[in-house]
């Protein structure tokens, strides 16, 4: 068992449940994880399995019945939400299906916004935020809303705002899964390239095998336990 204390994240016998009605639905059954620096690691499952449920766990995104979570050494299990929210917002960023852009924001805005929250200097966090934006081939759309953009241009916004705070690891809901197969492929493509330019790591749920074929440990979550994939 590796020592919690030098991984990225540490999860150790995470149980969650659901009430519906009088009846208990176990959704994660003693989940064990470990996540070094800079590592590749992909959960995949059918739908309905915990793969999402299991992200915002290790995210600080909801909290489990049962077991621990450690972010960069800390137990966010342990903390409040103030202190929970700034580790989350420190150490992790956040990659989803859908990009979650805020439709009346440009592109840079979006991305600068985690720099902001911290209550940084507004025109740095908007430098920054353009930086990486032509790091991910949207130089001549940064100041463009949304709407604007095209669904593989969201999602590349999307990466480069999970990037701009250079966290520790980012978690990734299917970031391709609203996206047809060459620009899944061209972000993908991306998020591998961000991972080995700044050492972050990188945990994907997917349904996509070929994708998950690519990184660099493979896990299956099924009836609630997780395994490593064959």
């Amino acid at each position: 068992m590796r020592d919690a204390t030098q991984q990225v994240i540490s999860a150790r016998g995470l149980c969650k449940s659901y009430r519906q009605g009088r009846l208990a639905v176990d959704v994660l059954d003693d989940v064990d994880l470990d996540v070094a620096p800079g590592e590749l690691v992909a959960v995949v499952g059918a739908s309905g399995s915990g793969k999402s449920t299991l992200l915002h766990l290790l995210g600080g995104l909801d909290t489990a019945t049962a077991g621990t979570v450690h972010v960069a050494g800390q137990n966010m299990t342990a903390l409040g939400d103030a202190a929970r929210g700034k580790l989350r917002n420190a150490a992790l960023g956040f990659v989803y299906q859908f990009h979650h852009l805020l439709p009346e924001f440009t592109a840079a805005e979006n991305v600068a916004l985690p720099l902001i929250l911290r209550r940084g200097d507004p025109d740095v966090a908007l430098k920054a935020a353009e930086d990486l934006l032509a790091r991910v081939g949207l130089a001549e759309r940064s100041h463009h809303k949304p709407s604007e953009l095209s669904g593989g241009e969201r999602q590349r916004a999307a990466v480069a705002r999970a990037l701009i705070t250079k966290p520790a690891c980012v978690l990734a809901d299917e970031p391709t899964g609203n996206l047809d197969h060459a620009n899944a492929e061209s972000v993908f493509e991306l998020m591998l390239e961000l991972n080995a330019e700044q050492g972050t790591s990188l945990i994907v749920v997917t349904h996509d095998t070929e994708l998950a074929a690519r990184m660099q440990r493979r896990f299956t979550l099924l009836d609630g336990k997780l395994q490593p994939a064959e």
